[in-house]
């Protein structure tokens, strides 16, 4: 028999943020959270609360904690989608499917009460938060931003009638050959040139932020306008999201393209791998981790990619090639071995094209799930 306990008291959050460390301790492609930030989702002022409403559970049985999971009832997503959807998220459990019906029995439930009619995810808050249920490449190395999960998540999940909404596809990108990278950068100056755009510069990364945040926070609400998943920028938001580039940021793995009146066009975002240095410690940041994140951080030999936008007026004007040019000049004098991408939806033509220019091995895909809580297999 199955227990599902709603996660109330400081002893339950401990026991849900701890399952999937203890459930994946040993298993060399888990990359845990920070513990740190995790913990703030049972904050009362977590930076959503505003436009979220939560539920947390576990799962138990004789005692012992077999699964957990939480439901994101996002209404800024709900009204900028005109959708009446909960999002599910933090999905973990043994390869049992009662423990799984009862979890997400939970989360259904949530979400009638609320007057909601289906479920979607693996999604978290927004879309800078970690989202989709891996489906291929569980021998691969999880990255930081993203979660890992076991191969048989998937059954379970679907046996509870969930079924594909979206795709994503992440790839390992390599440096060009000389001759590739060469035609790049010339492309890149033609590009440059032909649409009187400029590449931002600034003195370090504090002055990189405070002169163009605020551009590329515009630029992204246009251009991330319609891509699955994304919520609108709140403040809270945007501060949390600007501490977290002053910690990581090099200005050697930033692209930022002005237009003639120094607004921001185009932006690309790297960041350096710290998956293996948050692996040892499931997260916490003590003294020995500290030392590996700022060694990992000053010499990476792994980059992630963050961000890729491009404003509505540049899309079709090929200028994405000058992130093109910039991310081979960082895999080819950088010291870097190769670029994760992250997620990347399936039917993105426009980023799917540019990797074609890099040597590229596709090695992960992901999934988002929907279930209309109308149809009649409920679990």
């Amino acid at each position: 028999m199955v227990d599902i306990i709603e996660v109330k008291t400081k002893k339950q959050q401990k026991a849900f943020l701890e399952f999937p460390l203890d459930l994946y301790r040993g298993n060399l492609n888990f990359v845990p959270p920070l513990y740190g930030d995790e913990k703030k989702i049972f904050r009362p002022d977590y930076i959503y609360h505003d436009t979220c409403e939560t539920g947390y559970w576990l799962a138990e049985r004789e005692g012992k904690v077999v699964g957990r999971i939480s439901a994101i009832l996002q209404r800024a997503s709900n009204e900028k989608h005109n959708e009446k959807r909960v999002r599910f998220t933090r999905f973990d459990a043994i390869d049992d499917q009662e423990v799984a019906d009862a979890l997400f029995g939970a989360v259904e439930r949530f979400a009638k009460e609320r007057g909601m009619n289906a479920v979607c995810g693996p999604l978290g808050f927004s879309d800078l938060e970690r989202e989709g249920l891996l489906i291929e490449g569980f021998e691969e190395l999880s990255t930081f931003e993203e979660q890992y999960n076991a191969a048989y998540y998937g059954k379970l999940i679907e046996a509870c009638g969930y079924r594909k909404e979206v795709d994503w596809v992440e790839s390992k990108i390599y440096a060009p050959d000389q001759a590739t990278a060469d035609k790049l950068k010339h492309l890149s100056e033609m590009l440059l040139k032909k649409f009187h755009l400029r590449i931002a510069e600034a003195k370090n990364v504090n002055d990189f932020l405070d002169r163009y945040k605020d551009g590329f926070f515009d630029l992204l609400d246009v251009a991330y306008e319609d891509i699955y998943g994304t919520v609108p920028f709140t403040d809270g938001m945007k501060k949390t999201m600007i501490d977290n580039f002053r910690l990581i940021i090099d200005l050697d793995h930033v692209v930022c393209l002005l237009d003639e009146h120094d607004k921001v066009v185009c932006l690309g975002l790297c960041f350096p791998s710290i998956a293996r240095a948050v692996q040892p410690s499931n997260g916490h940041l003590t003294p020995a981790a500290l030392v590996r994140l700022l060694k990992a951080i000053k010499k990476p030999n792994v980059i992630d990619l963050g961000l890729i936008a491009v404003a509505p007026d540049y899309q079709n004007t090929g200028v994405i090639a000058v992130i093109a040019a910039a991310l081979a000049d960082m895999l080819l004098v950088g010291g870097v071995e190769y670029a994760e991408t992250n997620l990347n939806l399936e039917d993105n033509l426009a980023i799917q094209n540019l990797w074609k220019r890099f040597r590229a091995v596709q090695h992960k895909r992901r999934r988002s799930y929907l279930k209309e809580l109308s149809s009649k297999r409920d679990c």
